[in-house]
Order: structure tokens, then C-alpha cells, then sequence
């Protein structure tokens, strides 16, 4: 007896069955069920949307299954691994099974998330792949540690890891000591004892300590780039610094032929001068990037709205999430997270966890809005949005096709509601 599926293929299935089939309600095996919406999918122009979200928001189990049975056809496996269709659950089984084509695996290292890096570090499969591993190395998330760590893996010469880490200008781990304490004097909100959020950090730390652990000294690194986050203008002493060393130089070299002791006081003071200077330059991003990952976690949960605003977008996950579980956290601050493109999707999955923020229509909207929210979870939230979000969103090119659609259908359902009253 033929399957569905060919059935299907070759267009013998009337057009209820296929309304059935693109909603995955076909009385077939899972696995053939997966293969039906997919097909659908690539090449149905009737119903390949409503498969597509069909899919987005398929079983998780059954979805993990397929991804990680090499029998599973190359056509879902190569859905399943687009950056468009990505699940994040189900990549660690994609990247283990055989049937998935290395070729497909170094097209989509060059532009994975961070996330999808961290989970191809993890495969074993992937540490064996010279040309993916090659791939990464083209990433723009890709942080410098993880840079030295392909390196090692593509060379047999251990120094190579040492080399890229010394090249790190962040990575200073001398510096990192004396400045754990999150809180500098001058900053924008002094330090103050409060209890709660003293309680924060500690349980925190306890219910995170094995991530915690397994990041080690990992230095601050912002998604996106910090020029990006904070402006040029949010640096400009740096040039000063370097203009003033030099002037203040050629004086002292000059002073040095005819009053060799004057020189020799002046240089001195020079010296014991310049440290103390360099604190009052200090800003906040120098400070969070003298800071090991406890020092930012601490940040994270007692700093003010700057700190908070910049590691919301630290590239280590344990760090950003800590952000949300801030007890001075506004509402206001957790609109503008659920609208950046700069986070990790893992911020984007953390905000509707909260049934506080959930309570907020602007952060719903927003994360509806933006395009870095995974599909399945925009799925889920646009029911509740307003016709006139709906039909701005249908129209906002930067979102998925899927969203767009959606959006525009669930918006001519409400119009045809609003005028049957």
C-alpha cells in the first residue's frame, strides 16, 4: 500500500485531505506526518503556509525523533537545519546525525547564533569537521576564546590557544581580581546595602552554579558589538588619554638635557599620577569588562538601568538572563529587550516565562514585532495582539513570511468579526 506522502506527491488527495494533511491531522506515523508538512511546505502554494506553521509549532519529541533518525529523508533534515525553520532544541540531534550532509552543516556555521555556536562546540561530530570548523572561524558571534578552541581542534600545536587568548584585549584576568566588586564609587547609582538584592545574587548564584562554572573566566563580549550598543561618542576620552601621554612626553625629554633632576621628580609624579587619573575615565563598560562572570552576574541583578541595558546583551547566556531576574527591573527596560535584535534568542524565550512581563501588551507586541523572536514563539503570542498591531505587523517586511501572513489573516478575521456586531 503506497504512503501518504505519495500520494500526496502526486497530487491524488482531494483538497479537504490536503487542508487535513497541511494541519498534520492525517492518521499517518509521526515521522511520515513530519515529512507531509514539509513537503508542503517547500513546494505547495496553497497550503504550504499553513504547513510551515503547522511545523513551527509541531511535538517536540516527535520533532526530536526525526531530527536524530539518520533514516529521516535529507529534504526534512535540510528544513529542519535552515536558519529560517531552526528549532534551537532540536540542533544538538541534527548535528549528531550522520544523514546530515557536512556541506549543509558549513553553510550554516558562517551565520549561526550564539546559541547554535555554543551547541556546535558541544558535538562531537562538529570537532571533527575541519571545513565547518573553518566555517565558524568566519562567524561574527564567534567569541575569541572560542576562536583559540577551533584553532586547537584544527592544529595539533597546543600554544595556537594561548596566542589568540594573549591577542584579547578584554581578556584580562590580572585585572579582573580587584575590580569583582560590582560597584565603583562614581557610579551613576552609588552602592547601597539591599537586602533583596543581596538575596537575588545568592540564589541566583546557587540555582546557576553549574552554568556558572562551566563559562569559567569568559570575558564580556556584546552581541551585535558594543560600537553598536553604546555609540562612538559613549568613548571619547580614549583619544585624549593617548594625545595628553604623548605631549605630556616630549616636554619631559626635552626638560631632560639641561636638568636631568627636575626631570627625574617630574617623571616620578608622572608616574603616580596617571593611575589615579585613569579611575575617573573609567566607564561603565571598562568596568564590565574588568569583570569575571560572577562579578557581571552581580552587576546584572544590583547595578543601575545603564549596566543592566548593556549586559542584557552579554554574549555568556547565564549573564543576560540574570538581567531579568533583577529586582529593580522596569517595565520600560524589559519593552525595549523584547524589541532588540542584539540578544540572545535565549532572552527572547526567557521574557513570556515571566507572568509579569506577559502582563505588559507593549512587550508582547514588541516581541511579536521583532524579528529575532523565534517563529513558534511568535506563533503563540500574536493572538494577542490588537487588529491595528496586526496589520502593521503583516506589513513589516524585516519579520518572517510565515509571521506576516499569519498576521494579515488573523487581522481580516478580526475586521469581519468587528463588523458582524
Amino acid at each position: 500500500m503506497p504512503r501518504m506522502i505519495d500520494q500526496i506527491r502526486a497530487s491524488k488527495l482531494p483538497s479537504n485531505m490536503m487542508q487535513f494533511a497541511a494541519r498534520g491531522a492525517l492518521q499517518v506515523p509521526p515521522a511520515e506526518n513530519i515529512e507531509i508538512l514539509v513537503y508542503l511546505a517547500l513546494h505547495n502554494k496553497v497550503f504550504g503556509e499553513l504547513a510551515r506553521m503547522t511545523l513551527a509549532g509541531w511535538d517536540e519529541k516527535a520533532s526530536s525523533a526525526a531530527a536524530a533518525d539518520p533514516q529521516t529523508s535529507q529534504e526534512v533534515l535540510n528544513y529542519f537545519l535552515s536558519p529560517d525553520n531552526l528549532r534551537p532544541v532540536l540542533l544538538p540531534a541534527l548535528l549528531e546525525n550522520p544523514s546530515v550532509p557536512e556541506t549543509q552543516i558549513v553553510k550554516f556555521a558562517g551565520s549561526a547564533g550564539r546559541e547554535s555556536i555554543e551547541a556546535m562546540l558541544k558535538s562531537k561530530r562538529i570537532r571533527s569537521m575541519r571545513t565547518v570548523l573553518e566555517a565558524m572561524k568566519a562567524n561574527p558571534y564567534l567569541k575569541p576564546e572560542e576562536a583559540g578552541e577551533i584553532q586547537a581542534m584544527s592544529s595539533s600545536s597546543a600554544p595556537v590557544v594561548s596566542s589568540v587568548s594573549s591577542a584579547e584585549p578584554v581578556a584580562q584576568p590580572g585585572v579582573a581580581q580587584p575590580v569583582s566588586s560590582a560597584f565603583d564609587p562614581q557610579a551613576e547609582e552609588p552602592a547601597v546595602a539591599d537586602p533583596e538584592a543581596d538575596e537575588s545574587v545568592s540564589a541566583y548564584m546557587q540555582e546557576h552554579a553549574h552554568e556558572i562554572a562551566a563559562e569559567g573566566e569568559k570575558p564580556f563580549q556584546s552581541i551585535g558589538g558594543v560600537v553598536e550598543l553604546l555609540g562612538t561618542d559613549y568613548f571619547p576620552h580614549h583619544e585624549t588619554q593617548e594625545t595628553q601621554a604623548v605631549s605630556n612626553a616630549t616636554p619631559i625629554a626635552g626638560a631632560a638635557a639641561s636638568a636631568k633632576p627636575a626631570v627625574a621628580a617630574q617623571a616620578g609624579t608622572a608616574g603616580k599620577t596617571a593611575p589615579q587619573a585613569a579611575p575617573k575615565r573609567e566607564n561603565t563598560l571598562q568596568k564590565i569588562n574588568a569583570l569575571d562572570v560572577k562579578g557581571r552576574i552581580q552587576l546584572a541583578l544590583k547595578g543601575n538601568k545603564e549596566e543592566r541595558s548593556i549586559l542584557i546583551r552579554d554574549g555568556t547566556k547565564v549573564v543576560a538572563l540574570a538581567v531579568l531576574e533583577a529586582p529593580k527591573l522596569a517595565d520600560g527596560e524589559v519593552e525595549k529587550f523584547a524589541s532588540q535584535k542584539n540578544v540572545l534568542e535565549a532572552v527572547l524565550r526567557q521574557i513570556p516565562l515571566k507572568r509579569r512581563f506577559m502582563k505588559n501588551y507593549i512587550v508582547v507586541r514588541n516581541l511579536v514585532a521583532n524579528p529575532r523572536t523565534p517563529i513558534d514563539l511568535s506563533l503563540g503570542l500574536m493572538k494577542n495582539l490588537l487588529t491595528q498591531d496586526l496589520k502593521n505587523i503583516s506589513s513589516n517586511k524585516e519579520i518572517s513570511e510565515t509571521i506576516r501572513k499569519l498576521a494579515l489573516k488573523m487581522y481580516k478575521q478580526k475586521l469581519e468579526a468587528a463588523n458582524k456586531k
